[in-house]
């Protein structure tokens, strides 16, 4: 089978993967897709969102479509580096034991690693979570786990502020996508979330997701495929240079934010990898649609999510980051003409 065809056969899939997460989950359309595209980016993501609105239970959705093994931590306060790496106990003999913790126990069936609240770890725990989704891999009982399918999930607490520790803009950074998943609006959808017995039951949506419907163990070569297979012309390529330069000095692309010294507003604009995650993103975006090459449209559908956390304010400006972050965005895809 050459190579297209290959993509192609993939392309059904994924396609099929968010059917059959949507078969549990109603009202977020946007963010099934952005997270597919995630999953074949081969990126990890930042879950925003009020407590309550499904945020597991679409994880579990595509940890079951997908397949491979799926693991949650949830974050405390108290949660110390070691907790994720080992587990201690007092067996039935009463001899202490230690055995390996949530990121080690599945090996390299560790597909999809979900870390609630993660601004209620410290960074300590923080850190070392970020050394395994840079690396995938971890050292511990004298030999280094690999976990190379592995995309991680965390989820930001936004309600409460007591005990919590906010993410370093480097652990920002590593996070392809940090995605806002919204209460659904749609009055129709409400009534069924709210009167249809079926959404009550977790465990009986998740089991409507059919199970393994892709080898995951492939993800990782399939997405590197999905990356040669979609060019980008100079034109799209000149676009994109523009917002790189757009998210370090605003102002030189006639973009204002009302009640902003905009000289004074930008400590650091996006980095390298954050703009090769755009691009990655773009391209998966790209292969979805059936196309073997960048449209404005790939980008447009990528951008916000993919940008909007890794501009990094002066601190005059930093507290008012989900405001200002939004806008200066919004602003970049006005300002500067799309191809």
């Amino acid at each position: 089978m050459g190579t297209e065809e290959q993509l192609e056969d993939w392309r059904r899939l994924a396609l099929r993967v968010e059917s059959e997460v949507a078969n549990a989950v109603i009202g977020q359309t946007e963010t099934i897709r952005l997270i597919n595209v995630a999953l074949f980016a081969r990126g990890h993501v930042l879950l925003e969102g009020d407590v309550g609105v499904g945020k597991t239970t679409v994880l579990r959705a595509f940890s079951r479509a997908i397949g491979g093994d799926f693991e949650r931590v949830e974050g405390t306060v108290d949660l110390m580096p070691g907790d994720l790496v080992y587990h201690t106990y007092v067996d039935a003999e009463g001899r202490p034991r230690i055995d390996p913790g949530p990121l080690l126990r599945h090996g390299e069936r560790l597909v999809t690693f979900f870390f609630n609240e993660i601004n209620r770890a410290r960074p300590q725990v923080q850190s070392l979570l970020l050394r395994a989704m840079a690396e995938r891999t971890v050292s511990a009982f004298d030999r280094e786990y690999s976990f190379p399918h592995m995309t991680v999930f965390a989820d930001r607490n936004k309600v409460e502020r007591e005990e919590t520790f906010e993410l370093a803009s480097a652990a920002r950074d590593r996070f392809m996508f940090e995605l806002n998943m919204p209460k659904p609006s749609d009055r129709g959808i409400r009534q069924s979330l709210v009167f249809d017995t079926a959404y009550h039951d977790t465990e009986g949506l998740i089991d409507k997701v059919a199970p393994a419907i892709l080898p995951w163990d492939r993800l990782n070569a399939i997405a590197a495929q999905v990356q040669r297979s979609v060019r980008a012309s100079e034109t799209i390529e000149r676009y994109v240079l523009d917002v790189w330069e757009a998210t370090e000095a605003p102002q030189k692309f006639g973009i204002r934010l009302d009640g902003v010294d905009m000289d004074r507003l930008i400590l650091a604009g996006a980095s390298p990898r954050g703009m090769s995650a755009l691009l990655r993103a773009a391209r998966t975006v790209a292969w979805l649609e059936g196309r073997s090459h960048l449209e404005p449209a790939d980008l447009a559908a990528v951008l916000p999510s993919v940008l909007g956390h890794r501009v990094f304010f002066t601190p005059v400006y930093e507290l008012r980051r989900a405001e200002l972050s939004e806008a200066l965005v919004t602003q970049i895809m006005d300002k500067i003409a799309a191809p």
